[in-house]
């Protein structure tokens, strides 16, 4: 079975799963859109046979599932269009920034034909298997508890620097766009979280994103899910979330590297020697979406898991009383 699919929004991500869906064997890519006559233009350097629709309506038109890879604002109009008319919706996250509104797509979405999935892009990745594996099997021992560590020089960073809603507070910052995935990681690994402190720092200007992020998170059995994020200095980005246990610890490095150590040096879990992780990541996660059209069971985040992940990024982000 091949599935007609549309894109809107070509910015980073938006390009990205077009060039994976081009590839994918289940997939065609009927036609795609974005306001931006820069990102279409780089668009069609890349992929110049794609058709570009005049608007998205246009785009969305007679397609079985449509990927919204748009800034959080007009999403939840896009997801409820494409969910009233029977079409699958595969979205970016957050699912918005207005935890209300979001409840409401959520609502709309289990009315629709097929229940809405959300882009973590780790879902079906090689290491969350292999850490599933390992847990299953009993090698990682009792799960204690999650750290993350995330350090940019910059915020956005340079490849984003075209999403110019990146580095502003009302829809960006990197707790909604790379925080939230480790959020997601955390609570499939050790189940719901709920917060127990946050200190962002914002810099002066209102208009602009967090610069740090400290928090405590812990589930409902007391296990700790702790953040470090900042930003500012000169060093290689740097983003780790530790999965501790009490016989192996295992740690993903720049989203899909997965490392392993049972108290000595840390070694890889998984050989990339063949492969580049962040196509095998997007591949799995296109292979998912064509079990979940089919109505078969699947590995993709569903809108409450995200809906869970968008309430506690929200959260972290209100400045402290």
């Amino acid at each position: 079975m091949v599935h007609k699919i549309a894109i809107i929004g070509l910015g980073i991500m938006g390009r990205r799963m077009l060039v994976n869906a081009l590839q994918h064997p289940a997939f065609e890519v009927c036609c795609v859109w974005d306001p931006s006559p820069e990102s279409v233009a780089k668009t069609l350097e890349m992929a110049p046979a794609v058709r570009v629709a005049a608007n998205a309506q246009a785009a969305m038109a007679g397609v079985d599932v449509v990927y919204l890879a748009c800034p959080p604002g007009p999403r939840k109009t896009y997801a409820v269009q494409a969910a009233t008319a029977g079409q699958g919706v595969f979205m970016e996250k957050p699912l918005g920034t207005d935890n209300a509104q979001s409840r409401d797509l959520l609502a709309q979405l289990a009315r629709a034909r097929l229940p809405g999935v959300v882009n973590f892009t780790q879902a079906a990745s090689r290491g969350f298997d292999e850490l599933n594996r390992a847990i299953q099997a009993g090698e990682t021992g009792e799960l204690l508890g999650i750290d993350i560590v995330v350090n940019y020089p910059a915020w956005p960073r340079a490849w984003q620097k075209d999403a110019d809603w990146l580095r502003l507070r009302h829809e960006g910052g990197y707790t909604r766009e790379v925080i939230s995935h480790f959020l997601f990681l955390a609570a499939r690994f050790l189940g719901p979280l709920r917060l127990l402190h946050a200190s962002p720092r914002y810099p002066q200007d209102p208009a602009l994103c967090e610069l740090d992020m400290l928090a405590r998170l812990e589930t409902e059995d007391g296990r700790p899910v702790t953040v470090m994020a900042t930003t500012g200095g000169q060093q290689p980005d740097r983003q780790e979330v530790t999965v501790r246990g009490t016989r192996l610890n295992h740690q993903f490095r720049e989203f899909y590297q997965l490392w392993r150590s049972d108290g000595g040096p840390w070694v890889e879990a998984l050989d990339w020697s063949t492969e580049d992780p962040r196509t095998s990541a997007l591949q799995r996660q296109l292979s998912e979406v064509d079990r979940w059209l089919q109505g078969q069971p699947h590995k993709l985040a569903t809108a409450e898991e995200a809906l869970a992940v968008q309430e506690l990024v929200e959260a972290m982000l209100q400045r402290p009383s």
